[in-house]
């Protein structure tokens, strides 16, 4: 099935003509994935709408500051729940979990990813996006919504972790005047830089543990660290572990495996160069040119073998 592609403002008119919605966004959720799906609730809150946001994972400690996350609901087994319209942002529905489960309603689809297949029923894709957050501050002015310091916070974060603070490829001139506007609407970019980068004690020792790991492949060319079952344990999570790899002078491709279950395992790859997006879709995944991810349904020993078998096309 193909979705319907719409455009901004038919996108806007599909969330004022809906009364009850589920809100969601990818499973391993990030700082784009929360703070796009915090700011549209709130969004829809303030047009009188019902509205929650599910997610299907446990959410990274980091991120604890943003405003209203611990509104946040995981699905519990047999939930339902009662809504016109299942919002989708941060990634294809296929990516979701378990909350499909929670509704049959129709799905709309607001993402930035160039590997969303459009296999929903509509889709508002805008690949050329730095983050989802940034496609939400532009639906926030076509819907003429107030922008709170609290909407604005959630938007920023899930800009600078998308674009690793300004710093990848996928930083444009909009993302640098979105980020200004949400400034003049009370964000305190000091505030958000040293909460995302705050660490535990332990995910420090973790980052050290996780280095010890660290293998390198293919002329100097791939990095990667692995999280196995042992190491998993004590992780809290993984979030900035492949930009300590990143950064080698000879690398291209960064990854980090990680175990997450009996048969379930998570790839994250990063690059300078190469298009790992296309990389994680031979795979399973999707994601961006420079940043993307797969999940692995086997045992972590034959996820590492398919990983760097994949890699070796590129780089042997």
């Amino acid at each position: 099935m193909k979705s319907l592609k719409l455009t901004l403002q038919e996108t806007a008119m599909k969330i004022k003509t809906a009364e009850k919605i589920l809100v969601t966004a990818h499973i391993n959720p990030d700082g784009d994935a929360l703070g796009s799906t915090l700011a549209m609730c709130q969004v829809l809150r303030q047009f009188g709408k019902i509205a929650q946001v599910y997610i299907d994972d446990k959410l990274p400690t980091n991120l604890n500051f943003l405003p209203h996350i611990n509104e946040i609901k995981r699905p519990a087994e047999n939930e339902k729940f009662d809504a016109d319209l299942l919002l989708v942002i941060d990634t294809a529905p296929d990516r979701i979990g378990s909350i499909r489960n929670l509704t049959d309603a129709q799905i709309l689809n607001i993402d930035h990813h160039v590997t969303n297949k459009n296999e929903t029923d509509d889709l508002y894709l805008e690949h050329t996006a730095a983050a989802a957050c940034e496609i939400i501050f532009k639906l926030c002015k076509e819907l003429g919504v107030k922008i709170t310091p609290d909407i604005a916070t959630c938007l920023y974060t899930g800009i600078v972790t998308d674009t690793g603070f300004f710093n990848y490829s996928n930083t444009t001139p909009t993302t640098f005047r979105v980020a200004a506007e949400l400034v003049e609407y009370g964000v305190k970019p000091n505030y958000i830089s040293e909460q995302v980068e705050r660490r535990k004690l332990n995910d420090v020792k973790v980052m050290i543990a996780a280095l010890q790991t660290m293998q390198i492949y293919f002329n100097e060319k791939v990095a990667g660290m692995f999280i196995d079952e042992e190491l998993s344990k004590v992780v809290d999570t993984t979030e900035g572990l492949v930009d300590l790899i990143r950064v080698i002078d000879t690398v291209d491709v960064a990854f980090v495996l990680t175990y997450k279950a009996e048969n379930l395992v998570r790839a994250s790859l990063r690059s300078k160069g190469v298009n790992v997006s296309e990389i994680a879709q031979k795979m399973g995944g999707g994601g961006h040119i420079r940043a993307a991810g797969c999940t692995f349904h086997t045992s972590f020993d034959e996820a590492k073998n398919i990983l760097l078998q994949t890699l070796g096309e590129y780089f042997d």
